[in-house]
């Protein structure tokens, strides 16, 4: 339609010329003393025309001329910018597919280049970001192929040219010294590597990368409660997936735990673990057994059960039934604590629970155990001896086996011992 169009106009104007031209009996004069000429208007029209043409290519093809130097120097710039660019691209190439000494020479071919074009009278704008992108490339080759001191030095010659305050080059200082950081942690000199997280800016500091090589670090240097910080932040980051991170920060606060050799430090590794830690199953028992086996009160750990409880009593039954039963021997054991004595309102807990729950007997056993220790024998005797056949746990029979065993023996009724007796017994083996 656009050429119909410029047709159509074209037509018009040399319509409309023709016209001019062919009626036009105008003449123009011209006097130069002694002489005269007289010409026509149309022939003074058509050789303005002429010359204006003649003019305007002859000024094109001087400018044409004159500036073909400074096409030529633009020219070989960009030949060696495209020749810089394809030295990259080849370094990364190979280093992506393993070849690291093809790596390291494409990169160093890059920095001579760019050496080169430095030198000239029109350097890139780009190209101290350019010289340390290809520093950090030979320096990654270089530590590929276990030469230290060369990536050292390609790695401080990187920083040298990210030394700037602008944005761009920023970013790239911080990568070099994540870089850094992980050449480090590949050596096993994790003091220099945590040294080099530390240095690192705030925000780049909580950069998912930045948090697994502090991780790492704390792993292989024992920090268990600094892992323990970082996997939280990795969690909130989503490096890992749910199931995963919950089964990390279990590991990690079991660790932690493990580390406590007292009951004083043992409550103050319980204040470090974050409330969501301490509701893990796995680990608030583990510290209520750590608790009763280091000689701490029985109160104290049943302080710590008391979440875990509302769970078991529940009527959704939202515990697992291994960790039910784990809770019902470490609560027996609280509750039988010679050291200390449990709250009365623990009675009416586990009463109210066995209530709701008549039937079942992980229930009726702590409820036996409860009214044993604040000397309700005959209730006792009755919750324990209805769960002992019932009870799906070895450990949990032979204890009801062996409390009512002991209340036997209360009784003086030494036949009703000896069986009891020997079906503890019997549980054990």
């Amino acid at each position: 339609m656009r050429n119909v169009i410029g047709l159509i106009a074209l037509t018009c104007v040399a319509v409309a010329a023709a016209l001019f031209a062919g009626n036009n009996q105008a003449t123009v004069t011209v006097f130069w003393p002694p002489y005269r000429v007289d010409v026509s208007l149309n022939l003074v029209l058509l050789c303005l025309v002429g010359v204006f043409m003649t003019v305007y290519v002859a000024m094109r093809a001087l400018s044409a001329i004159t500036s073909l130097p400074a096409e030529a120097r633009r020219w070989r710039l960009q030949y060696l910018e495209r020749s810089l660019q394809q030295g990259l691209l080849d370094a990364l190439s190979h280093l992506a597919a393993g070849r690291f000494i093809r790596a390291r020479k494409a990169a160093e071919s890059v920095l001579e280049q760019d050496a080169a074009l430095t030198q000239s009278e029109h350097p890139l704008p780009y190209s101290s970001r350019l010289r340390a992108m290809a520093h950090l490339l030979a320096a990654e080759g270089a530590h590929a192929l276990q030469d230290g001191a060369g990536r050292d030095t390609h790695g401080k010659q990187a920083l040298g040219q990210a030394a700037g305050s602008s944005k761009a080059e920023q970013e790239i200082r911080e990568g070099l010294q994540l870089r850094s950081a992980g050449w480090l942690v590949d050596d096993h000199d994790f003091r220099a590597a945590l040294q080099q997280l530390e240095d690192l800016p705030q925000g780049a500091a909580r950069r998912t990368l930045a948090l697994r090589l502090r991780f790492k670090v704390a792993r292989q240097t024992q920090q268990t409660l600094v892992a323990l910080e970082t996997a939280r932040l990795l969690g909130k980051h989503r490096a890992f997936s749910e199931a995963a991170t919950q089964s990390l920060l279990q590991g990690l606060a079991l660790e932690h735990l493990a580390s406590a050799q007292d009951p004083i430090r043992l409550e103050q590794v319980w204040s470090e673990l974050h409330p969501k830690e301490q509701a893990l199953p796995e680990v608030v028992l583990s510290a209520a057994e750590k608790c009763l086996k280091s000689g701490g009160s029985g109160e104290q750990a049943m302080s710590w059960l008391l979440p875990l409880w509302e769970r078991m009593a529940a009527p959704n039954l939202s515990l697992e039934l291994p960790h039910r039963q784990r809770l019902v021997s470490v609560l027996s054991q609280c509750l039988m604590d010679e050291h200390s004595m449990p709250d009365r309102l623990w009675l009416s807990r586990i009463e109210a629970a066995q209530l709701q729950q008549p039937a079942e007997p992980d229930l009726q056993l702590m409820f036996g155990v409860a009214c044993w220790r604040f000397s309700l024998w005959g209730k006792a005797q009755q919750m324990v001896q209805q769960a002992a056949a019932k009870l799906q746990a070895p450990t949990l029979r032979r204890q009801a086996w062996s409390m009512l065993a002991q209340m036997a023996e209360q009784r003086q009724d030494t036949q009703a011992a000896l069986e009891a007796w020997k079906k503890a017994a019997k549980e054990s083996a």
